[in-house]
């Protein structure tokens, strides 16, 4: 028990002189990347490294037009870092709104501060959920356990009895309690080991590992490659005996430059996390906090969406509808007394806030309390009144009234309405030993049925038919009585049969359970853990949303959790995406900008990596033919500007509702390099009778309208449907490209020194056949599954 002196906790004045000594406990844990992180991650990159070097080389030894890629090195990196710093300050922000909080005693009164808010000496009312500040030591233990998985990986929860300690970054599991802070700030457990405590598993990306792969591949090709092309232009120029009696090294190594520039995806990156950022930024304006960008792709991939009923499907905020009395020869007035103490608890959970509210007596004194659990479904406690003792226990109808079926049959039947029921009764041999230890066998005088309510949310049906028209099977996952869950899943339309988990005692009986069932009743915490495990080892992609303590594992183990904004900390902590308003109705936008991020970077990768390997052809055909690199670096920085880089910007955010389709890479690579081919062999074929039989800027020029001509139909194909902007998009890159050519100071810049002869002919007949080539492919590529045109 408490002593006085702790119980009233500190005072106004106590704690106002422990934040001027700075005895507080100020957090050091960012919520997203850091400044510095950004910059270094935008700038100091491989494909950036290279592309600076051949700058560098343009600036010492050529014409600084033929610099002009650079300038896109420093737009993408510019891009980048404004729009991941846009997205830092929206998830900051948003971070602050789903931060959790403490409740404290001071001054005698229970109150929530924020965690930076706790200081030395603080006296902690924990209840299940509650995350621990601070270093604290127990001074009132009611069956207080912890999860200290986070600090220890330990996942069974471990109990703390009066004198324990309890570490900083772990979550009350079950019970009540008190503690009394003991080290804050920098000298707490979670401030020596942030970075153990925040980490978890990063949740799978497709696209991630997609694009990880793509530069792993390229980043060893790329040394060879380039050691080849320097050879190769060596001895295009009259080999090393000769290199440097004129310009032939200065020439070599312009060729190099643009044989390397043609090769570099370097916007590739860039589009893939603006596509992420651009999503968590809209996601957060409509109240969803995605802890991991990657995540808003996960949502996509989403088969099976586990739901708890309650915050979910209905709005959470329970309301009292009435007690109603059962036959016992129970004392009313005495048994109402019981749900005052049973509200008194100031530990306690959400129904004891409820009945406190409701119920309120000064006559009784509790003696022992035996907290609320998930796995027993009950809570209890023995108070003295008027100097006699009794015990009282509160919770689930089919444990408190077994062995009553008519009380039982009539809770039932309130269930059967959609209502929340527990029911009271009185133990007269006493309460069972031990915090934690089941009813069964205890004798219980059924006293009162407590029948609590809570409001549908309105928008749960609509959203429901959503993600049965998006093939999202949803399977409701609750604690409460499955007759209560179905009918309130009934009202919202969810078919499907209704199981009462408690039934189920080994993974057999729970996988068959889930194979058919759509609401599955008084289900346990282990037993949601073993449901999403199950369903992965199927083959299933899982998102789990919780808002309890006892939701948290489950939530942690799928691939993708979902915490409400209003959940508990422990819950919010392991999720990837936070409803901060606890709108279920969001997660629709989740899965749409989910869906639009993989389609649209499957997209423009296809458009990216189709120039690598064209430019990759021609940097080998030419070094091994010993000829004159086709392009000028500028006339390439040209082509890829405006048939690449500006078009997949807009791409990558226009709206597209394709459902996903596994196999992202295999899909890229096999369409990508066949049409990369086709447009090498198109440049190749132009260049090639050319470049001896008319001067070479011509040449090069022709050549150039050539690759655009075959690069414009890549990205025709892509873009479809070819709605009015698509329209809009390709028409304007035409013109702009027509307008270079055709204007003598962009034409002099680009040096496209062309004349409507039949070499200008032969460029544009050789670009249509490559066009048609691309047509064909795509058509046979579409019937293969490895293109869709889908949006």
């Amino acid at each position: 028990m408490l002593s006085e002196g702790i119980r009233e906790g500190l005072s106004t004045a106590e704690v106002a002189r422990r934040r001027e000594d700075g005895r507080v406990n100020t957090q050091h844990q960012p919520s997203s990347r850091s400044v510095s992180d950004i910059l270094r991650e935008n700038i100091f990159t491989l494909f950036n490294g290279i592309l600076t070097a051949c700058f560098v080389v343009v600036l010492l030894l050529g014409d600084l037009r033929d610099g002009f890629f650079f300038g896109i090195v420093v737009v993408n990196a510019l891009i980048g870092i404004v729009q991941e710093y846009r997205a830092k300050r929206v998830l900051d922000r948003a971070a602050l709104l789903a931060a959790p909080h403490s409740r404290v005693r001071r001054d005698g009164e229970v109150v929530t501060v924020a965690l930076e808010d706790v200081v030395l000496d603080d006296l902690l009312v924990l209840r299940p959920g509650d995350q621990i500040p601070a270093d604290a030591t127990v001074v009132e233990s009611t069956g207080l356990s912890l999860d200290e998985s986070m600090l220890t990986g330990e996942s069974d929860p471990v109990f703390k009895d009066d004198g324990a300690l309890l570490l900083s970054g772990s979550h009350v599991a079950s019970g009540t309690g008190f503690a009394v802070v003991t080290a804050v700030g920098a000298d707490s457990y979670a401030s020596r080991l942030t970075s153990e405590i925040r980490k978890h598993s990063l949740v799978r990306s497709e696209l991630r590992e997609a694009t990880n792969r793509i530069l792993v591949y390229l980043s060893w090709l790329l040394g060879p490659l380039i050691l080849i092309t320097l050879v190769g232009r060596v001895f295009t120029y009259g080999g090393f005996a000769t290199l440097f009696a004129g310009d032939g090294w200065r020439r070599a190594l312009l060729d190099a430059v643009a044989a390397v520039v043609g090769m570099i995806p370097e916007g590739l990156v860039l589009l893939t996390s603006l596509a992420f950022g651009v999503a968590a930024i809209q996601l957060a304006s409509r109240k969803v906090l995605v802890q991991e960008l990657a995540a808003v792709e996960v949502l996509a991939r989403v088969d099976v969406l586990c739901l708890d009923k309650t915050g979910t499907l209905t709005s959470g905020e329970l309301t009292l509808h009435g007690v109603e009395e059962l036959p016992g020869g129970v004392d009313p007035r005495l048994a109402e007394t019981a749900l005052a103490a049973f509200g008194a608890d100031d530990a306690g959970n959400a129904t004891s806030g409820i009945l406190g509210s409701r119920f309120r007596s000064d006559r009784f004194r509790v003696g022992r309390r035996i907290p609320f659990s998930s796995a027993t479904k009950y809570s209890g406690l023995t108070m003295t009144v008027d100097g006699a003792e009794t015990s009282w226990v509160l919770g689930a109808p089919e444990r408190v009234l077994e062995g009553h079926p008519e009380p039982l049959e009539r809770a039932m039947a309130i269930a059967a309405t959609g209502r929340r029921v527990l029911a009271l009764g009185r133990a007269p041999r006493g309460l069972p030993e031990g915090a934690h230890a089941p009813l069964g066998g205890t004798p219980v005088e059924p006293a009162l049925l407590v029948v609590l309510g809570e409001d549908l949310r309105p928008e749960a049906p609509e959203t429901l038919r959503y993600f049965a028209e998006q093939s999202v099977r949803v399977v409701v996952m609750s604690g409460d009585n499955p007759v209560t869950v179905a009918a309130i899943a009934g009202s919202l339309g969810l078919e499907g049969a209704t199981i009462d988990a408690s039934t189920l005692h080994t993974d057999e009986e729970l996988a068959e359970a889930l194979a058919s069932a759509s609401v599955l009743g008084r289900v346990s915490p282990d037993q949601k853990r073993a449901a999403v495990r199950l369903l992965k080892e199927a083959g299933r992609t899982v998102a789990m949303t919780g808002d309890g303590v006892n939701d948290a594992m489950a939530v942690k183990d799928a691939d993708l959790g979902i915490a409400m904004g209003s959940g508990t900390a422990a819950t919010k902590a392991v999720s990837r995406v936070v409803l901060l308003d606890d709108r279920f109705d969001r997660l629709p936008n989740v899965l749409a900008s989910g869906r639009r991020v993989i389609a649209n970077v499957e997209r423009v990768s296809n458009i990216f990596l189709a120039k690598t390997t064209y430019g990759i052809l021609l940097a080998l055909v030419s070094a091994v033919l010993l000829w004159p690199f086709p392009f000028l670096p500028r006339q390439l920085t040209l082509v890829s500007t405006l048939a690449i880089g500006i078009p997949s910007f807009f791409l990558a955010l226009a709206p597209n509702r394709r459902i996903y389709t596994p196999g992202v890479l295999h899909r890229i690579l096999r369409y990508s390099v066949p049409t990369g081919l086709i447009a090498g062999a198109t440049a190749i074929a132009a260049y090639a009778p050319l470049h001896r039989s008319i001067p070479l800027h011509e040449a090069r020029s022709v050549t150039t309208v050539a690759l655009f001509c075959v690069s414009l139909w890549i990205l025709g194909v892509l873009t479809r449907p070819l709605t009015a902007w698509r329209w809009a998009l390709l028409g304007a890159v035409a013109g702009v490209f027509a307008l270079v050519c055709v204007v003598p100071s962009t034409a002099e810049f680009f040096m496209m020194h062309l004349q409507l002869d039949l070499s200008l002919l032969w460029g544009i007949a050789v670009g249509a056949v490559g066009a048609v080539g691309i047509e064909v492919f795509y058509r046979f590529a579409k019937r293969r599954g490895l293109v869709f045109d889908r949006v």
